[in-house]
């Protein structure tokens, strides 16, 4: 009987591991998109941003001042996401890591299924499961973050890039925000402008 468990809760850790890499959902499912206006036809301002670096807020922030000074532009906010391997690495360490906990729970000899004797970090972690749990969430955590935790801040009007600050280093000030849109719009001749700005 518990070799049938032990066996059951590996089939499903298998199971569960390979449906998840299977899919391929993007992280704004998990970081909602933000839309602060819906104004179709309008210029269009978008941000993408690192949320594991806390650039939301940032990004809420500029929105607000940009929102005041162009009432007319529309703005849309979302996280940005790093190079494919580092999301996949990312999923992929999630994974295996709830399906170690879960064998460390049971009690299950993985290695077993692959003819290789028991090691004693192995027997040490079943020995001590809460702390070999809590260990494995919060190092393999540190590494996820690590890997999709970009450090970007992009912007783009009308699908073209102003600022990047994966190339500058730097986020930009508000007045270089400014005179960036404008320097943008002054040459678009498809924008148009109201509130007294000109064509």
């Amino acid at each position: 009987m518990g070799a049938t468990l032990k066996t059951s809760i590996l089939t499903l850790g298998i199971f569960v591991l390979l449906a998840t890499l299977g899919q391929s959902e993007p992280m704004e499912d998990e970081v909602p998109m933000t839309k602060l206006t819906q104004n179709m036809g309008a210029p269009t301002l978008k941000f993408f941003y690192c949320y594991q670096c806390g650039y939301r807020k940032m990004y809420e922030q500029y929105a607000e001042i940009i929102q005041q000074k162009y009432p007319f532009i529309s703005m849309e906010g979302s996280n940005y996401e790093p190079p494919g391997m580092s999301m996949f690495l990312s999923r992929l360490i999630g994974f295996v890591k709830m399906f170690l906990i879960l064998c460390i729970l049971a009690g299950v000899n993985i290695f077993e299924y692959i003819n290789q004797p028991r090691p004693s970090w192995w027997t040490w972690c079943t020995d001590n499961k809460i702390y070999a749990c809590m260990m494995l969430f919060f190092l393999s955590n540190i590494i996820e973050v690590q890997l999709v935790q970009s450090g970007a801040f992009e912007i783009l009007l009308n699908d073209v890039p102003v600022w990047s600050k994966l190339e500058t280093g730097r986020i930009p000030q508000p007045a270089e925000l400014f005179q960036i849109i404008d320097n943008h719009m002054r040459f678009d001749s498809k924008l148009e402008y109201n509130n007294g700005f000109a064509k």
